[in-house]
């Protein structure tokens, strides 16, 4: 289970990642407007202030052709392609083509816009034989403000000056990202501070649960055997038949709650059944079987212990359908219950039981090999014939206090506890 740090790490990189996508979008979308826009202020600067002094000039077609010759000698009409004077109801006075770029009226002409009548200076970008360029319409305004006048052209954009823009451009978003970076970084401790004590209550909740299941399962397995080893046994081999099996950390946390509350149900149990000494006759038998429900209602009880349900409920069930309490066949078992009873069944033939002397490993193998497709989920016993040889040595005359040091690895492990 991830650290603290390692989660807020990551929800702050999220977080980052999405703002920062987020500015660099709107950013760039109103700095490459910002760049139009200057692109033609630039490119009409000059048009604007002719028009304002010669105005007088643009009334007739005869004069405005004077004012368009005019234009042209006194304008950086360098970069223009086509210039027209246009009346105030858009009627053409005078127009020009720049001998720089007659080749390019052509393409203008096809790329004709049609801009809508109003005050404000207007434009819109084309392609001139592979270079930017952009059509303008300038109104000429007299001293009330209404336009008297327009002038509407084609000029290419000067790449200098586009790459100029576009530098400051990279600066202005650049700097936006970095005041993200630093927002985000001031932000980590802050989080940090403010989840450390809600994650410290969770974890000691966390522990409580579990130190309470393991009590409880300890508690049942006392009163059963005289001893806890069985459980802590059993809770470590089915850790390892799970991971052996592939199972999910969701999977093995419900498996490890299962493998100490497995017998819960025992509680419900006369002594006179649960510690007798000999076989169980018949009616003994069924009263036994019934430390199963008694666990179900046990588990139903609380939220947190239901996740031991599935081994509690059906850890008797057998492979060819002949356990208890439902008689479910193969896959019909849910397959924590079949890990459990693997495992269950293995350190019961290996330990010592006031009705029966312990096998040996050997001897045991050969039981759960036996009960492969009858008993067990044949392919569960194979996975645990390649591990079995490991556990047994691993465990095999450990003390309780040396069992359950390993078992709290494993919780620690799965649980997110470990320090």
């Amino acid at each position: 289970m991830p650290s603290i740090h390692r989660i807020i790490l990551y929800r702050l990189l999220a977080a980052w990642v999405a703002i920062s996508l987020m500015i660099g979008v709107v950013v760039s979308w109103a700095g490459l407007r910002k760049i139009d826009r200057q692109l033609v202020t630039l490119a009409t600067m000059e048009l604007k202030r002719f028009g304002a002094v010669n105005l007088a000039l643009l009334t007739q077609p005869e004069t405005a052709r004077r004012a368009l010759d005019q234009l042209a000698a006194q304008v950086l009409w360098e970069h223009f392609i086509v210039g027209e004077f246009q009346d105030a109801s858009r009627r053409s006075l005078a127009s020009a083509v720049n001998p720089l770029h007659a080749a390019l009226r052509t393409e203008v002409e096809r790329q004709s816009l049609s801009f809508p009548l109003n005050l404000d200076r207007q434009f819109r970008k084309f392609s001139a034989d592979g270079r930017n360029a952009m059509r303008v319409l300038v109104p000429l305004r007299e001293g009330s403000g209404q336009a008297a006048a327009y002038f509407e052209g084609a000029f290419l954009v000067d790449p200098e000056t586009v790459a100029r823009l576009r530098e400051d451009l990279v600066v202005t978003l650049l700097v936006a990202l970095a005041a993200v970076t630093l927002t985000t970084l001031c932000l980590y401790p802050i989080i940090l501070s403010l989840n450390r004590n809600v994650l410290r209550q969770s974890r000691e909740l966390l522990a409580g649960n579990v130190e309470l299941m393991e009590v409880v399962g300890s508690a049942v397995a006392t009163r059963d055997s005289n001893t806890n080893l069985h459980g802590y046994r059993v809770a470590l081999y089915a850790v390892r038949l799970g991971e052996a099996a592939g199972i999910g950390a969701t999977q093995m946390r419900d498996l490890i709650a299962g493998a100490f509350l497995h017998d819960v149900g025992k509680i419900g149990v006369s002594d006179a059944v649960l510690l007798k000494s000999g076989p169980l006759d018949a009616i003994e038998f069924e009263q036994m079987k019934r430390h199963v429900a008694l666990g179900v209602e046990i588990l139903n009880k609380s939220k947190w212990l239901l996740r031991a349900r599935d081994v509690v409920e059906f850890h008797h069930e057998r492979y060819d359908g002949s356990g208890y309490p439902k008689g479910l066949v193969g896959a019909e078992i849910p397959l924590l219950a079949r890990i459990f009873a693997v495992v269950d069944v293995f350190d019961a033939l290996i330990s010592k039981r006031p009705y029966k002397d312990a096998l040996a490993f050997d001897e045991a193998m050969v039981g759960i090999r036996g009960g492969a497709g009858r008993l067990f989920d044949p392919r569960l016993v194979a996975c645990f014939e390649g591990i079995a040889a490991g556990l047994y040595l691993e465990t095999c005359d450990r003390s309780g206090a040396e069992l359950e040091a390993r078992l709290q690895q494993q919780i620690g492990k799965y649980f997110g506890l470990t320090v």
